[in-house]
């Protein structure tokens, strides 16, 4: 088995690794070809470096290498994992920071930093899968990249790559919260919804429905912290959510809390702490942990970045796949009538028995109407999202802000459309007539990003 992990240099990668040598014995892995782009190329060489002593301290005999050539990597690849950041953290930096200059939500899966987070990424992808078509036509494509659930369908419904399969953290988060507090070790979850807007139901294994025990438990009598580390711990409104019956992701504290969130950003936002500089320097300490030489496994501040323990979904999914497991995990994939509230066609985060073959969704009980007219709502601001991110499309572009809750409508939402995409003009090539026309009608806006690149230091 040939493994390719594109964004080989992400801090995110010894954590990869270590999933990979707790299923030695059922993974049968020959090589590992970590890849990246040549902005990242010291980090890659120290990821690289500590790779190969974590084997070693393994006892593992795996082939690792590190290059900047994607095409030549993917040659022959069983599965390419993608754990990338177009722009790295300063992109995230200007995602975050230009819509709070506008007392908007800025967050990197959320909001207006989500939706271009998805323009500079889809864009990238295009070239991935054009690689692959030629280097590895039969490989999967595991996808931890955010905006997962976009690039996901993105992926899929637009370039053709049906192989391709969506995870995220968030759910093993929910599922060690759920045990925890319920005090049982082996619990069902059913998740509904897309990445990063789901709901939940928790059972345990006599059938019985605990759903409104762990909502109590978390978000009523709560004493102990379970919120992603990326995500302040605000409480939700319990006696809504034990009036849905469903337990929400951590991200709809955005969209349940939305005044409350931004409050609390701007608040770090005026100290000059948002959560992308915070990230910024947790990397750093990071990699001067992984530059150690005597260092050999992943350290416990890797759990500080918010995607800590993603590898148990990442490598028990490879592993799913790879032995025809029928094991029950939570990706992101083709809808196919499981959650009937959306269309067939689009991609959803959902409970699904994985195959050989890839994802089988489960068939979802009913959405509240509440929280179906939530999901719908966000699903039709993805799908402007992605087709405006492979059409370079503004108008498309301009529709899903509109439609985005977290973006305020009027003059204001074109102004803040148009400064991201001059902020990110470097990263977005297909909205180029665009965003030169942008810039000649209104020097005054190129200005200002300028001026807001050089506060930032980005």
């Amino acid at each position: 088995m040939k493994l390719v992990i594109i964004g080989g240099g992400s801090s995110y990668s010894p954590e990869l690794i270590s999933g990979l040598i707790a299923r030695k014995e059922t993974l049968a892995i020959d090589e590992i070809v970590l890849v990246d782009v040549p902005e990242g190329k010291a980090k890659l060489s120290i990821i690289e470096a500590f790779t190969k002593r974590m084997l070693k301290a393994a006892g593992i005999q795996w082939q690792v290498s590190a290059t900047l050539d994607r095409h030549a990597a993917l040659a022959g690849a069983n599965y390419v994992l993608t754990q990338f950041r177009v722009g790295q953290m300063d992109a995230r930096i200007l995602d975050e920071a230009i819509p709070l200059t506008h007392q908007m939500i800025g967050q990197e899966t959320n909001g207006a930093g989500g939706i271009l987070k998805a323009f500079r990424t889809i864009q990238v992808f295009k070239g991935i899968v054009a690689d692959m078509k030629e280097q590895c036509p039969n490989a999967w494509l595991i996808n931890f990249t955010n905006p997962a659930g976009m690039v996901t369908e993105a992926v899929i419904k637009h370039l053709g790559w049906k192989r391709t399969v969506g995870l995220c953290n968030i759910p093993v988060g929910q599922q060690r919260a759920a045990s925890d507090v319920l005090e049982i070790g082996h619990l069902t979850l059913r998740h509904q919804g897309m990445n990063h807007f789901h709901f939940h139901q928790v059972w345990d294994e006599a059938g019985n429905e605990r759903t409104q025990e762990v909502i109590e438990a978390l978000y009523g009598t709560q004493t102990k912290d379970y919120t992603v580390k990326n995500i302040s711990n605000m409480n939700f409104n319990t006696p809504m959510l034990k009036a849905l019956g469903l337990l929400p992701c951590d991200y709809h504290r955005y969209y349940f809390l939305e005044q409350e969130m931004l409050a609390d950003m701007l608040e770090q936002f005026e100290r000059g702490e948002i959560r992308a500089q915070q990230v910024k320097e947790v990397e750093q300490s990071l990699f001067e942990v992984y530059a150690d030489e005597t260092q050999v496994t992943k350290p416990k501040a890797l759990e500080e970045r918010g995607g800590a323990f993603y590898s148990e979904v990442a490598c028990e999914l490879v592993n799913a796949i790879e032995n025809n497991t029928h094991q029950l995990l939570v990706v992101s994939t083709l809808n196919n009538g499981a959650v009937k509230e959306l269309p067939a066609d689009v991609v959803v985060e959902t409970t699904c028995v994985i195959t050989a073959q890839g994802p089988i969704p489960l068939t979802s009980p009913d959405l509240p109407v509440f929280a179906r007219g939530y999901v719908q709502t966000i699903k039709a601001m993805e799908e402007l999202t992605i087709q405006a991110a492979i059409e370079g499309s503004y108008d498309l572009a301009y529709q899903a802000f509109l439609l985005n809750p977290l973006i305020e409508n009027g003059l204001i939402t074109e102004e803040l459309l148009q400064e991201m995409l001059v902020a990110h003009e470097v990263h977005l090539p297909q909205f180029e007539k665009v965003i030169q026309a942008i810039k000649a009608a209104k020097p005054q806006l190129v200005e200002k990003i300028k001026t807001l690149k050089e506060e930032l230091h980005v």
